[in-house]
């Protein structure tokens, strides 16, 4: 590494290093990433033979940019070494390979954010990657960011909520692909030749969701005319309360993909199934970070409500109106939540106005998260197919399915002389469609949705007209 002297200052949160991105060589980094990033293929590979490609020369020149603007930073970050030193060897083996598809396993490796969950501690990140709900392509992307790990919520994963690698992250600062909707930093994101035996760390920026969760329920509750209890009304106003409910409630969904009665394991391991499947499952795990937090209100813990009306309105505001209509599993979830709560009266639309039974909202939601967890437990004695149709038909219960389609009809509709995965066919890509009021809603949100690509917490006051 590049010896160099580091100007030190005081930070607030437990690091007590300059901050990364007010050094001098963060906007050299962050500029010949930028450079690269328009030269690279889908994969992440330079196409030296496509029409107005760099010669080989001029990307070498902005590599070496890139590693001695990391070893110039690197000292402030001295838990990072080890990571930085791999990253520049990955950086240059990918140089001297003539820009192939890059391989930075080595450099993935040794990033171990989870192993040091200190608040406030700072980590500068550069990889070859794709950003879920951003950007598709394997760029490379450099972002610098922030651990949240107060002592209350350290204090609930020892003692209650255990998930060793779960990263709460903030943002500083980030490369085009973090300008986007993206508000995670997972490890099977990163261009690498092998995927790992097992991956030792996941990172989701709360500052992010908080900002956005903000932006889209004031516009939804002005929209719907909803009256919020004063409680959380205020909590809607403010960044840093909406970031403390966003990272408990990520870490307890987090960990609940691999707790409780499960038939299949959707995430970790590489399976084809209809989407509805995995909207199930994104549903089952917020729902109980929904019920534990009933749990932990009724204790006396202060974020305990907040998480179950962060739970509530993402999920039936923002979740159902998101991204596109092909096989969108997380809209499905909040519109399958919206729709078991009207159904049960827990929401009423009535007279242009949304109303929410605030008494008999936490019970009715535990409902339905029993009603999943049901589904889970019976699951595990039945085959594939039948536990498919099984969710197909707890969703439908509560969802119209297009009239198109054959898995509606039943298994007779169905050639099941094929394996399941093939049947997987059959689904359409927008089986459960927006009902009268989502439309309406999709098209008066839009908008403000749209806002929110890029959103941090500094620009959390943001809401478009």
């Amino acid at each position: 590494m590049t010896e160099v002297l580091v100007q030190v200052g005081t930070e607030e949160h437990g690091s007590s290093v300059a901050r990364v991105v007010e050094h001098q060589a963060w906007p050299v980094l962050k500029a010949a990433v930028e450079e690269i990033r328009p030269w690279q293929s889908k994969d992440g590979s330079i196409d030296f033979t496509a029409d107005g490609a760099p010669a080989v020369a001029d990307v070498e020149a902005v590599v070496q940019r890139v590693t001695e603007a990391i070893d110039t930073l690197s000292p402030l970050l001295p838990h990072d070494v080890a990571y930085h030193e791999a990253l520049v060897k990955d950086l240059r083996r990918w140089a001297d390979g003539g820009f192939e598809v890059p391989d930075f396993l080595d450099s993935l490796l040794a990033f171990q954010p989870a192993a040091n969950r200190e608040d406030g501690l700072q980590h500068l990140v550069v990889f070859p990657m794709y950003t879920q709900n951003g950007n598709l392509d394997r760029n490379l992307e450099a972002v610098v960011l922030r651990m949240v790990w107060p002592e209350w919520l350290a204090e609930l994963e020892r003692t209650r909520y255990d998930n060793p690698l779960f990263c709460g992250i903030t943002f500083e600062d980030f490369t085009a692909g973090y300008d986007t909707h993206s508000a995670v930093l997972f490890p099977e994101t990163i261009a690498v030749r092998e995927a790992p035996e097992r991956f030792s760390w996941g990172g989701i920026f709360c500052d992010r969701e908080a900002a956005r969760f903000r932006a889209v329920t004031e516009a939804s509750v002005d929209i719907l005319g909803l009256e919020l209890p004063e409680d959380i009304a205020a909590m809607v106003t403010d960044q840093e309360r909406c970031e403390k409910a966003f990272v408990l409630w990520d870490m307890v969904h987090d960990r609940t993909h691999s707790h409780g009665d499960l038939p299949f394991d959707p995430f970790m391991i590489k399976q084809r199934q209809p989407f509805w499947m995995y909207g199930l499952e994104e549903l089952r795990c917020d729902l109980t970070a929904f019920k534990e937090a009933v749990k932990l209100e009724s204790e006396g813990n202060e974020h305990g409500r907040d998480v179950q009306y962060a739970v509530l309105f993402d999920r039936m505001f923002r979740f159902p109106v998101s991204g596109d209509r092909n096989r969108n599993y997380d809209g499905l979830g909040g519109q399958l939540l919206f729709a078991y709560l009207h159904k049960h009266d827990v929401v009423r639309w009535t007279d242009n106005k949304l109303h929410i039974d605030w008494q008999r909202a936490p019970q009715v939601t535990n409902e339905l998260c029993s009603e999943i967890e049901e589904l889970y437990r019976a699951g595990i004695d039945r085959p594939k197919l039948v536990h498919w149709f099984k969710a197909y038909e707890l969703v439908s219960t509560y969802l119209a399915p297009h009239p198109g389609s054959r898995w509606a009809k039943g298994p007779d509709a169905l050639d099941l002389t094929q394996p399941p995965r093939k049947l997987v066919d059959d689904v359409l890509p927008d089986e459960f469609p927006l009902s009268m009021f989502y439309e309406a809603l999709s098209k008066k949100l839009k908008n403000v949705i749209a806002s929110t690509k890029g959103i941090t917490a500094a620009g959390s006051e943001r809401v478009a007209a």
